[in-house]
Formats: structure tokens, C-alpha cells, sequence
């Protein structure tokens, strides 16, 4: 198997589809030059949809409403249990109705800024401009979203910033925005122009000449292996953050979908930079399987403290005032619990290993909200939060309206992925990517609320017009399904289901997922060394060696089997992990929630290398050697990088 101790360099790759001239009309020229379908042709033309998450569910029911036969897939038994429903605390949008001084140029700088300018300036801007679109689109489906008193639509503030721009449903906004969007789904499946295959997992990606003609499938009840073939094919499958076994995701969301692209020629885009959310529920144990996020949202009115002496055990609203440290506060006063995410994650950590953390093993801090009901009422926070408050008590135990929450960052949410162009679509023709599935909106650092509003930009408003674009270009040729590529593919996915039932060992996929995890946890988590990855880089092949000789699947492939589901997902999880710790040793850096220990200002903040590294890094899949790196040089010509400062 491929080591990825070393890599060669490519040549340079550039986005040839964004379109020049001033920033604010880039989008709305691209989109009056792209090319059209005319609507009795797109009946004849079949998308493949892999995901019914936001941005998956936005795209099939959008797609098929233009009159495309679309064909979509789930692992889970429905469309609304998409990972997409765990999001709580809102969604972005330039609306500007506190009148604060908001704009789409000030979610822009935002934004770039946010992700410590490693994102596309085009990109980011288009984002920022479809934003306000999506909030009338979402209205109009009938999404709950909180009002005030007048009968506006009520807003919030979220890390990063210092206006209200987030649009939220109570601590439910991805629950609701999904089911907007499910609903559209489901009228689109009603019609018999969305053809739905739910519990079924793509497990490879079939390329015939160079182009994305279709999938490999598994039906997660029966086992049975099938090809799906079309004109185009589009991946919304979420990130990769379960690579480290604890996260904040889905038990199920999984990488597999875009590591299989990779493998078929997709470039793989800055890998190594994920994102630790600092408001999650601190682990209790090794029983757990995964982690509990709490909204970004609470940290508008919650204060974040430690004590300020170390080994202070006592119980937290026994701890004088005078002898807390609210840390954000003090070290970032423009911002204070509102700094971005990359940020209050690595200052809780710090404040943690000085010896202040809370909590079991002192891995915590506080989240304070007696200040917040002294002020507004408690009635005033339950209505803001109390779900969030509620799902809290549940899990620890403590009733956070007596005691301040406990909270330590997690790992969340990935901003690598499939490389992708302006218009989405990967390196491979006819092959897309939206969503949380690409690398292209955010950079090495995600601002809270903007996940949701990128997955409904791309579905809703973005995909639409470039892959009408892709197909007007590309003449409709039928594939047969016994074409030797397809056949092949199939053949593929069945061996290696067959591999990993053949070993017969001792050990469980759980076990080597949790020992991979913890790998990357401790030497490509929240700080990195070179020594570290390098260590990581030695381990990673040993342990998959180890998982060849002595994984246990118990049962067989024609069945309704989870460990085999487990274990093929964590074949991919092998390379993904080394991937990521080779980027991350590479990247000689510091930049959002890339953290090398090496490269840190005098304070101890991220110390970026503009003229070494600003660029995103696109991996090249190798199957005869090492991963090949091809840079895509970064301009800013709107928002020039400077340090980031939030004091």
C-alpha cells in the first residue's frame, strides 16, 4: 500500500472558471454566460445526487423542479435524518434588518477574514451575495424562524463578528431548514422526477473516459451490490470529522464518497484543516462513541470562565467573582466570547493545560449564564435556549439554569475536500461537489452559522446554473450497464467487502477507528508539531497493517451488517488520516484551526506565512507512489491578509 511519508510536486492548478472584473458582478456574469438546457431536453438527462443533507436535498429538489430525472441516495432510512438536523444555532444572511451595519461586502471581508485568509475571494463573495436569497427561499417553504415582537424576523450574533446576521429557529435551525427542504424533496419524489434509494451507501465512483457517469451502491438491508449510471454526477456527503472517532457528527457520516472520488482522480483540497468547535459537552469516558455539541448561539449571552488559581476544585458558583478569570474577555475585549472558533477552542485548551480547567481530569471550562437570567429572566433565556438547555441536562445531569455548563472544544467540522472550481465541479468532468463535501467557501477556519448557508447556496442557487452549464457542453451518450468500467468498478467494491470479511481476527473496527482517533487527536488535533505528525505519519501504516491481519467482521455481506459498513469506511479512513497528517507537516504554518506549535507570534497566536504557504493545496491520488501536491495560488485583491486581531 502507498506510504505517505513523502510526496512529490505537481504543476501549478488554477480555477479557470471564475470569472474577472469587479468582484460584485463575477457571479451574475458567470451565470448569464453559462449555457442552458432547454426544459423539454432535460427530461432526457439523469443527475446523480449522493446525500439529502442541506445542500444535498436543496440540489435534488431544485434539480428536478428544472425538469432533470434525478436520482438520490441515503444511508439512513429518510431524507430528514440527515446529519444536517444536528445543526442548532443558526444561519447566516447580509440582511442588515438590525440596520448595524451589515452588508454582503462585510460578510465577505467576514468571512475571508474568519478562515485567516486561506479561501477564494470569488467564492466567498458569492456566498456572501446568494446569502441573502436563501432566507426568502426558506421563508417561503414556511421555516419557523424566531420573530420579534413587531413580527421580523429576529437575528443573532455568532463568533467572528460584531453584527447580528444570524437567522435562527430557536436552538432547531438545521432541523427546520432541512425539513424545508425535505418537503421540497418530497414533492419532487411525489411527481416521479426524484427516484429516492434510501439506506444505501455509494461505495465507489464510476468513471468511463474520463468522466463521472455514475456510482457503485450498496443496499444496506439486503447487500446487494449495484451500479447507478447518469449524465452527471453530484456528491453532498458532509465531511470527514469522524476520522478521529470522537467528533461532534453522526455516527455514520463518513468519508468514504470523496475518498472514493479521490482515489478515481478528484483532487483532495487542504485536508488538514479541521475545525474544533469550542462549545461542546467534555468527554466523560471511554464508552463514549461521540461527542455533544452545544450552539455556538449560547455564547451571546453565556460568559466563558475558569478560576484563575490552578487546581481550584470547588464548585463553580461557590468561586468568588473576584477570583474568575473570564479569559475571552480579558484577552480579546472587541470580541470577547465572540471570537471566532479557532480561537476560543485553542484559549480554553491553554487555559486548561495551565492546570484552571473544571471538571473531570480538568478538562473543561465554564459556561456561564447567571448573568444572563439576573439581566433578561429566566423566562427570557428558556425561550432563546431551552431545548439546548434541556438536551444539556439530560446528558450530564446538571441543571445549567443552577450551575454553569461545562464545555471543551471538539472536533466539528472539516474545511477540506474535494478540490472544486467556481462552477463545483472536481477535477474529474462531470463529477460535483457541494457542501460541506468541497473545500471552497472557508478556508482554515469555518465562522459559526455559515455550514448552513453554504449547503443551501450551493444546492439551491449555485449548482443549478453550472452543472446546466456542464451538461448544455457534454452530448448525451448512453452508458450500458455491462460497459467493462462499470463492471470493473462493481467488481472493485465487491472485492474489497469480500478482503475485509476474509481477515477473521480478533479485534473490532471500533477498537482500531478509536486507537486511529485518539492518533490524530493527540498529534494532528488542536496543536500540531512535526515531530508529532511525523510520529503519526510512522504509526498510521503500522496500524493499518495490524487492522489487515486482525480486524473481526463477524456475519456476511448479504445482510444487514454494521461492522462490515464500519470497516470499509475505515479502509478509507487509513489513507484519509495519513493524507491529513502529511498536509498538516507540509503546511509549516499557523492559519485558523491549523495550529503548528513552531510557527505562533510572541502571544501565542497563529502566526501565518503568506509568501511560503498562501496557497490552498490540491492532493493528487497516486496509486504507484507518493501523493502529488499542486498549489493553487491565493489573490487577494479586496481583502488584503493582515494578523488577525479580535481585541
Amino acid at each position: 500500500m502507498t506510504s505517505y511519508q513523502d510526496y512529490t510536486v505537481g504543476a501549478p492548478i488554477a480555477d479557470t472558471r471564475a470569472p474577472d472584473g469587479p468582484i460584485e458582478e463575477r457571479w451574475d456574469r458567470r451565470r448569464f454566460e453559462a449555457k442552458l438546457v432547454n426544459p423539454a431536453n432535460r427530461r432526457g438527462r439523469t443527475v446523480i445526487v449522493v446525500g439529502t443533507g442541506l445542500a444535498g436535498g436543496a440540489a435534488g429538489a431544485t434539480l428536478a423542479e428544472q425538469g432533470y430525472h434525478v436520482v438520490q441516495f441515503c444511508f439512513q432510512d429518510s431524507p430528514r435524518r440527515a446529519h444536517s438536523i444536528a445543526a442548532q444555532g443558526g444561519i447566516n444572511a447580509a440582511k442588515n434588518y438590525r440596520n448595524d451595519g451589515d452588508s454582503i461586502r462585510r460578510l465577505f471581508y467576514d468571512t475571508v477574514k474568519g478562515g485567516d485568509f486561506r479561501a477564494r475571494e470569488s467564492n466567498v463573495h458569492r456566498l456572501a451575495q446568494v446569502s441573502v436569497e436563501i432566507i426568502d427561499q426558506c421563508v417561503a417553504q414556511g421555516v419557523p424562524f424566531a420573530r420579534e415582537y413587531g413580527g421580523l424576523l429576529d437575528t443573532r450574533s455568532f463568533g467572528g463578528v460584531q453584527v447580528s446576521r444570524t437567522f435562527y429557529a430557536r436552538g432547531q435551525t438545521g432541523q427546520q431548514l432541512l425539513l424545508g427542504a425535505y418537503q421540497a424533496l418530497s414533492r419532487q419524489i411525489a411527481a416521479g422526477n426524484v427516484e429516492l434509494h434510501a439506506r444505501t451507501e455509494m461505495l465507489d465512483l464510476v468513471v468511463v473516459d474520463g468522466r463521472a457517469r455514475g456510482i457503485v451502491a450498496r443496499d444496506l438491508v439486503t447487500g446487494r451490490l449495484e451500479t447507478h449510471l447518469a449524465d452527471a454526477v453530484v456528491l453532498a456527503t458532509g465531511g470527514y470529522g469522524n476520522v478521529f472517532y470522537l467528533s461532534t457528527n453522526a455516527k455514520n457520516s463518513n468519508a468514504t464518497a470523496i475518498w472514493r472520488a479521490h482515489r478515481r482522480g478528484a483532487y483532495f483540497a487542504n485536508p488538514c484543516f479541521t475545525q474544533i468547535h469550542p462549545t461542546c459537552i467534555p468527554r466523560s469516558g471511554d464508552h463514549q462513541s461521540k461527542l455533544t455539541l452545544m450552539s455556538e448561539s449560547l455564547r451571546n449571552d453565556g460568559r466563558i470562565w475558569v478560576p484563575r488559581a490552578a487546581g481550584d476544585t470547588r464548585p463553580p458558583n461557590e468561586v468568588p467573582e473576584a477570583e474568575r478569570d473570564y479569559y475571552l474577555e480579558r484577552m480579546y475585549p472587541a470580541f470577547g466570547n465572540l471570537v471566532p472558533r479557532d480561537i476560543a477552542s485553542r484559549a480554553a485548551k491553554a487555559a486548561c493545560d495551565e492546570g484552571r480547567g473544571v471538571g473531570p481530569g480538568g478538562q473543561g471550562v465554564y459556561l456561564d449564564f447567571a448573568d444572563a437570567i439576573a439581566r433578561l429572566g429566566r423566562d427570557t433565556v428558556e425561550a432563546r435556549y431551552g431545548n439546548l438547555f434541556e438536551m444539556y441536562q439530560r446528558i450530564t445531569a446538571e441543571d445549567p439554569y443552577r450551575v454553569p455548563m461545562r464545555i471543551y472544544p471538539a472536533i466539528h467540522y472539516t474545511m477540506g475536500g474535494l478540490w472544486v472550481d467556481y462552477d463545483l465541479q472536481t477535477t474529474i468532468p462531470g463529477l460535483f461537489a457541494i457542501g460541506e463535501a468541497n473545500f471552497s467557501d472557508h478556508g482554515a477556519n469555518r465562522l459559526g452559522a455559515s455550514a448552513l448557508m453554504q449547503g443551501l447556496a450551493d444546492g439551491y442557487f449555485v449548482l443549478p446554473p453550472t452543472l446546466n452549464d456542464y451538461l448544455a457542453r457534454t452530448k448525451a451518450e448512453p452508458l450500458a450497464p455491462d460497459h467493462p468500467e462499470v463492471e470493473a468498478a462493481r467488481a472493485e467494491a465487491a472485492d474489497r467487502l469480500a478482503a475485509l470479511l476474509a481477515v477473521d481476527g480478533d479485534r473490532t473496527p471500533d477498537s482500531f477507528h478509536r486507537e486511529l482517533g485518539e492518533l490524530l487527536w493527540d498529534d494532528c488535533g488542536m496543536a500540531r508539531s512535526a515531530t508529532g505528525l511525523r510520529k503519526a505519519l510512522e504509526r498510521i501504516p503500522e496500524l493499518r497493517a495490524e487492522f489487515w491481519r486482525r480486524l473481526k467482521v463477524p456475519g456476511t455481506g448479504e445482510e444487514l451488517n454494521q461492522s462490515l459498513e464500519k470497516a470499509n469506511r475505515l479502509v478509507d479512513y487509513f489513507e484519509l488520516a495519513e493524507l491529513m497528517c502529511l498536509d498538516a507537516l507540509h503546511r509549516a504554518e499557523s492559519c485558523g484551526g491549523h495550529f503548528r506549535i513552531e510557527s505562533q507570534t510572541p502571544d501565542g497566536e497563529a502566526a501565518r506565512r503568506d509568501e511560503e504557504f498562501g496557497y490552498s493545496a490540491a492532493w493528487e491520488f497516486n496509486p504507484d507512489g507518493p501523493p502529488v501536491l499542486h498549489r493553487e495560488e491565493l489573490v487577494f485583491d479586496y481583502v488584503h491578509p493582515t494578523q488577525r486581531s479580535y481585541a
